[in-house]
């Protein structure tokens, strides 16, 4: 899932990058970790949402090539890493609220809004 390879680039264009230089000094362990960290569902929705933008066809059928600049692929792999985040947050959301209402003993199903939950 996660290419750590891709981090070795000798590029001037990401030397100054404090990101980059951040997970260079990460070990391959903890990369490894946090990618697998996503869950199927966010795994499934992000491959919907990239193959959307690219635009598949089916594989058995046409031979399909895409080709792009640097820059494009570079704004491509940042939005799936921004949609990633925000899927990741939002199903921790669900989870916290799964978790209050099955504790309060509320019926999810009453039409309330979980957002206005007090405890």
């Amino acid at each position: 899932m996660f290419n750590p390879e891709f981090l070795t680039t000798d590029s001037d264009a990401i030397s100054g990058n404090s990101l980059i230089q951040y997970l260079q000094e990460q070990s391959p362990d903890v990369l490894q970790r946090v990618a697998r960290s996503a869950s199927g569902d966010i795994q499934d929705i992000i491959r919907h949402n990239v193959q959307g933008l690219l635009g598949m066809l089916p594989g058995e059928q046409f031979e399909v090539k895409v080709q792009t600049s640097r820059d494009n692929l570079a704004g491509l792999l940042a939005s799936a890493m921004m949609t990633g985040y925000f899927l990741r947050q939002m199903e921790q959301r669900m989870e916290l609220e799964t978790t209050l209402i099955s504790t309060a003993g509320l019926d999810p199903d009453d039409g309330s809004d979980p957002g206005e939950l007090r405890l």
